[in-house]
């Protein structure tokens, strides 16, 4: 049964059926039409992109900043990298020219890291999943690095401090300070075939004497730990052997007093003891020796201090002299 619409009429004082034409039928299913046809087109263009909504808006100008906060980052990554490849350049050079030793392989220094889809759990997005996992490529290649270079340069902290250690413990100062010598320090008597004081043969002469009076202060000529104190009535007397490590020891004879114990650790410079004439000696002095793993080599070399290159030279060439030892 259709549905019928009545109006009142004033006039006949009745309810009369409203009739309503075709053209007015065809004007409202036109006006629909159309209205349904301009929502539906602007939702669509509004789902397409084609409209940009207030939010779309607002997150195609965040994209648009983080692109360039992006780009920004990667140039300071880059120069991160060329910075660490230059620390890793002087990390060879110190390697090479101050220890000997091999710089680090350039094969490990540019290695990738291995592993398999190392970044699964980063979800897939067609536009920034490339570029997330290449910038985490480069954070752990450059995490990679400064662990390698950490690990270098803890390396060459630790050379260096043996280094120091070594160049501390070596000899490298006259056991007798040149201002108490009681002669010019050239002459003394120095090492290789001397006439015996007291035998009057040609002997090997060991080490190195130093004439001064007795009681003069003897200082250690390097860092190190008293080896050994003997009282002997003959031979070197009253003497110190410190080991300075390293393979390097010294001897310290004729001594007239000693003012270390065995095991204690000595300092360069230290004062140990005082000269004296004890043992087979002549004189007053100081007979010094330097030991290298075992074997006597010439104190001379190991006269470095308050010395010029032609005093050291001239001091060379007297201790060469064969003359007459003082024990």
């Amino acid at each position: 049964m259709s549905k019928k619409t009545y109006v009142y009429n004033e006039k006949t004082l009745q309810y009369e059926v409203v009739v309503v034409s075709n053209k007015v039928k065809f004007l409202r299913f036109f006006s629909i039409a159309t209205l349904i046809c301009l929502v539906f087109g602007t939702s669509y263009a509004i789902y397409t992109g084609v409209i940009a909504s207030p939010n779309e808006r607002s997150l195609k100008n965040e994209l648009s900043q983080m692109d360039r906060h992006y780009n920004a980052l990667t140039s300071e990554f880059d120069n991160i990298a060329k910075d660490l490849d230059n620390i890793q350049e002087k990390d060879a050079n110190i390697h090479r020219i101050i220890f000997g030793l091999n710089p680090i392989d350039s094969n490990v220094w540019e290695g990738g890291i291995g592993g398999h889809d190392r970044f699964k759990y980063i979800t897939k997005y067609d536009s920034s999943s490339d570029l997330i996992e290449a910038s985490l490529d480069k954070v752990d290649l450059l995490k990679r690095k400064l662990a390698i270079q950490k690990k270098s340069l803890d390396t060459i902290f630790n050379l260096a401090m043996i280094r120091e250690e070594k160049l501390a413990s070596i000899p490298s100062i006259k056991p007798i300070q040149e201002d108490k010598l009681k002669r010019s320090v050239r002459y003394m008597s120095g090492f290789g075939f001397r006439i015996h004081p007291v035998h009057k043969v040609k002997k090997f002469h060991k080490g190195i004497d130093f004439t001064c009076p007795v009681g003069t202060p003897i200082q250690a000529t390097g860092n190190g730990v008293i080896k050994k104190i003997q009282n002997k009535r003959i031979g070197y007397g009253k003497h110190i052997v410190v080991d300075h490590g390293f393979g390097y020891e010294t001897l310290y004879a004729h001594l007239s007093e000693i003012h270390v114990k065995v095991g204690q650790k000595i300092i360069k410079g230290q004062k140990i003891g005082e000269v004296g004439s004890t043992g087979t000696s002549t004189a007053p002095h100081l007979h010094y020796e330097v030991r290298v793993k075992g074997k006597a080599v010439n104190p001379i070399d190991y006269c470095l201090d308050g010395l010029s290159v032609s005093e050291y030279q001239e001091l060379v060439e007297q201790t060469s002299i064969e003359n007459q030892s003082f024990d």
